[in-house]
């Protein structure tokens, strides 16, 4: 066991005792390593061996741009030398989507990094499940802790894991890798699977060097801090570590590393209490882990150190007696409590009461952040439809959920609440003049509570679908100005809330359907102008008495029929008379064949 000297400065607390058998690691764990911008797999060392980490190339996981990265020293930042940038031009909304996860809890992490040879850095917010988890905040690129995000989160089998970076008009995303590592399915004691666990700190204390074990299913990194001093020339703390094998550590569901049990910080009597300090978001929740080992040899009964836990000055543990709790000394115990934070700083407090010194050994907090509900999945599906049909620019985006996070719709998507189904829905899409080609597709009648659709200034062709007839919340429907043909389906006249109509500018053709004419008494506006082959409303030409095509055609099947008739029956007849001539001719044959006999045999009775 050593000592070490220190200072000041402000330290975090959590609650509750936990304890869990022993269980063995399961090597099925899932697990994977993206380098963002690789072209090819590669391989790191780790942080605390010589074995190395096997890193995927992210070819066919999102779009963007591959760059170069800025190089750094991080023992904590992966070395990877490839980074994937999004600028606007590829959309304000970009996305990793790794499919088909199998069930269980995940650590989800993304590293970031500045574009080699570039000023400045970018900052973003990241989401996760259409979740907004954060908002990078300038200083990230030279601060190891702030460099990557980590979340938790639950995944049910066989489904997807993505991560969307949204920009904010303040630099491109650059993402330097992403990591998808499966924990224990009771890891952080979480039974909400409607939530999600941010890391807002990991901390390592009396150590400076990072923790990182390979038995950790989910890798985590315990940024260290040998001291809370802030000023040197008063010994606020010191700092503890041993060799000694510690019981208790690396127990399931969390397997913690040992070494983190194995170096504390402990006040002095100068300064008796221990105290920590963050910046985090108001009005959330957060889970305070606390870890703790009594490793001081001074320390060998109970009541020889009791001190008491203070979240915002709140007391949450009173009488915290460490070897009291473990029955023994080096003996790994922790403690967690969820808080709830009202404004922007969470402090917590070691106040010792008996022994007159607090020890710490790490800390973690997470912020707990509700999943948002996500989009109707058969509107999701007709909206990438539709983005494939009409050929959307890249800039537009459309990644990830249209409509949440809710800071970052999809460009051009209005979204409404269904509180009933308690998911979103698509209620209006305004795509004018976007440059939009092709065609509109069948199954845009899926978007059921659309209310508005404006696809005017584009250059759409083919047909109106008639399948627009079933969306019954319609209200505009503006497709002017594009290169439309064919008919106006009569199933437009089933939109009873169509208050706009908007078909101008196409090339359109026949008579309106006489559904839509009578929405002309219910203040419904329509304008069909500079289609040259429609008519038949007023501000129209005049249909002509001109059969449909489906007449012509059932007429000139039935003329067709009569002359196939007719030329059956010229047929039949003309074989009639050929077999009349026939036969008579064969009569006349045999009648003068007979002719002497008879002559004769009229001459004997004579």
């Amino acid at each position: 066991m050593g000592v070490c000297s220190g200072g000041n400065a402000t330290l975090l607390l959590l609650l509750v005792i936990f304890w869990s058998p022993m269980i063995v690691v399961s090597t099925k764990a899932f697990k994977l390593r993206i380098s963002c911008g690789a072209r090819r797999d590669t391989r790191t060392h780790t942080l605390s061996s010589n074995s190395t980490k096997l890193w995927r190339s992210d070819t066919g996981y999102s779009g963007g741009i591959i760059g170069n990265a800025t190089r750094t020293k991080s023992s904590v930042i992966p070395p990877l030398r490839t980074l994937r940038y999004f600028p606007l031009s590829t959309g304000s909304e970009n996305c990793y989507k790794i499919n088909y996860i199998p069930h269980g809890r995940y650590q989800v992490r993304f590293f970031f990094a500045t574009l080699a040879g570039w000023k400045g850095e970018p900052l973003f917010d990241i989401s996760i499940q259409g979740t907004e988890i954060y908002s990078m905040r300038s200083g990230w690129s030279n601060d190891d802790d702030r460099s990557f995000v980590e979340a938790l989160l639950f995944v049910k089998s066989r489904q997807s894991i993505y991560g969307c970076f949204h920009s904010t008009g303040r630099g491109d995303p650059s993402v330097l890798s992403v990591e998808i590592l499966q924990i224990d399915d009771k890891a952080y004691d979480l039974d909400d699977e409607g939530m999600v666990l941010r890391r807002v700190k990991r901390i390592s204390f009396g150590t400076e060097k990072p923790i990182s074990s390979e038995k950790d299913r989910g890798e985590r990194f315990w940024v260290p801090i040998k001291t809370l001093n802030q000023n040197l020339s008063y010994h606020y703390d010191r700092c503890l570590f041993t060799d000694i094998s510690i019981p208790h550590s690396g127990i399931s569901p969390n397997f913690y590393p040992e070494q983190l049990y194995q170096t504390a910080i402990v006040s002095t009597s100068a300064h008796p209490e221990l105290s920590y300090e963050m910046e985090v978001e108001p009005k959330y929740s957060y889970s305070i882990w606390l870890h703790f080992a009594e490793i001081d040899p001074e320390i060998t009964e109970i009541r020889a150190r009791v001190f008491d836990v203070l979240v915002n000055d709140h007391t949450f543990f009173t009488n915290v007696d460490i070897f009291r709790m473990t029955g023994r000394t080096r003996s790994a115990v922790v403690l967690k409590k969820t808080y709830l934070v009202q404004g922007t700083t969470l402090r917590i407090t070691l106040r010792p009461k008996i022994g007159s010194l607090a020890i710490i050994n790490g800390i973690e907090v997470f912020q707990l952040i509700p999943m948002e509900f996500k989009t109707s999945g058969e509107e999701v599906r007709s909206l990438q439809n539709l983005k494939s049909k009409l050929g959307l620019p890249l800039r537009l985006g459309w990644n990830g959920d249209p409509c949440v996070p809710q800071q970052h719709p999809w460009s051009g998507v209005d979204c409404e609440y269904d509180a009933n189904r308690r998911h979103w829905v698509i209620a209006g899409l305004g795509l004018n003049d976007q440059g939009l080609k092709g065609f509109l597709p069948d199954d845009v009648f899926n978007l059921r509570h659309l209310q508005k659709l404006n696809l005017s200034g584009n250059m759409i062709q083919g047909a109106i679908p008639g399948s627009l007839g079933k969306i019954g919340e319609l209200r505009i429907l503006d497709l002017a100005f594009n290169t439309l043909n064919g008919s106006i389906p009569e199933n437009l006249g089933r939109l009873t809330r169509l208050k706009i109509l908007n078909l101008n500018g196409n090339s359109l053709s026949g008579p309106v359907p006489t559904s839509l004419g009578a929405r002309l008494v219910h203040r419904t506006s329509f304008n069909f102008t500079d289609n040259d082959g429609l008519c038949g409303i007023p501000g129209l030409q005049s249909c002509r008495r001109q059969l449909s095509i489906g007449a012509k055609v059932g007429i000139g099947l039935a003329v067709l029929l009569v002359l196939l008739l007719m030329l059956l029956c010229i047929t039949c007849w003309v074989k009639r008379r050929r077999n009349i001539a026939r036969t008579k001719k064969t009569v006349s044959a045999h009648a003068a064949r007979e002719a002497p006999y008879a002559k004769a045999r009229t001459r004997s009775f004579h």
